[in-house]
């Protein structure tokens, strides 16, 4: 199902988030949906998602759907399974290849003689996705993220067995530190050469890709191009929550209150706390405005019980 890397799966979720501002019980009913699924519930979690569309005018977001699918095939369900993905596939040109044909709850699907002919369709998808991509750029980006990712990956387990502060940790810190120096050297280079690339020329990936690399960079970098994110919100090329992400990056690290509240840090005991917040009780709203999801929401996302202050 939701096999996203993180930063993708966060990107994605905060752009269903503002564009589902005003669709009523929506986006609480894809939640108790997804829930269910995750309590291994399958066919309640697939009728949630049913309840979910109709509640949104029969309307839903290619991910959502996508999941329902999923709920659909686990409960034994092909045909409403294929329902949902046929609408994903054909009105929504999905194109995640790699990503459908590699998905394991959809395994029961592969022997129905509709399922050749929906991944078919999926390849063309992603061929028509890619004419108009750079593709040496893409490419660069991939290596460019893997490499981002790598050491980061390995931090949660590290420190799960020698704990956070160990040597062990702090090592591994090091080495990300090095391999971020580099990939920022790359994506200097590309930033110069092609400006802010947006996902019709690097696609969702490479944007992710360069978003990341600045948003890990010592704080002159950040401030540097800081204008350029900014014009790329202004020409729709990067999402207004990722440079909301970056500006409060940039405010904590010169000292100041954030105002979205996206930057956290762990206390001595390794517990998780946001950093300052500017007029915290509006926070909220602000992070509408972007489309940032409520912070109750992001804060559960650290093992955080958060409440947004009263006036």
């Amino acid at each position: 199902m939701r096999t996203v890397i993180a930063i993708i799966a966060v990107n994605l979720m905060l752009f269903r988030t503002a564009l589902a501002q005003n669709t009523g019980g929506y986006p609480d009913s894809i939640k108790k949906a997804f829930a269910l699924y995750e309590a291994k519930n399958y066919r309640a979690s697939a009728q949630t998602y049913t309840n979910a569309f109709k509640v949104n005018g029969w309307k839903g977001f290619s991910d959502d759907r996508y999941n329902a699918a999923c709920s659909w095939a686990l409960a034994g369900n092909a045909d409403s399974a294929f329902y949902q993905l046929d609408r994903v596939v054909n009105l929504m040109a999905y194109n995640n290849y790699a990503h459908i044909t590699t998905d394991t709850d959809l395994n029961s699907l592969h022997n129905n003689k509709r399922w050749a002919t929906l991944i078919a369709t999926v390849a063309k998808n992603k061929e028509k996705a890619e004419e108009k991509l750079n593709k040496p750029l893409v490419r660069e980006l991939e290596t460019i993220y893997a490499d981002d990712q790598s050491g980061r990956k390995k931090i949660d387990s590290l420190a799960k067995i020698y704990g956070l502060q160990s040597p062990q940790v702090k090592e591994l810190f090091k080495t990300i530190a090095l391999q971020d120096s580099v990939n920022l050297m790359k994506v200097k280079k590309i930033l110069d050469k092609h400006g802010w690339a947006g996902p019709d020329e690097v696609g969702a990936l490479g944007t992710v890709t360069l978003f990341l690399v600045i948003q890990h960079a010592d704080l002159a970098t950040q401030k540097q191009y800081l204008p350029l994110m900014r014009e790329a919100v202004k020409s729709k090329k990067l999402r207004a929550s990722s440079l909301a992400m970056l500006e409060d990056r940039i405010n904590v690290r010169e000292g100041k209150k954030q105002l979205y509240g996206s930057q956290l840090r762990s206390d001595a005991e390794g517990k998780m706390k946001f950093d300052p917040i500017e007029d915290e009780p509006n926070v909220d709203k602000r992070r509408a405005e972007v489309g940032l999801e409520p912070l109750k929401d992001y804060a559960k996302r650290f093992g955080l019980d958060y409440t947004v202050p009263e006036q």
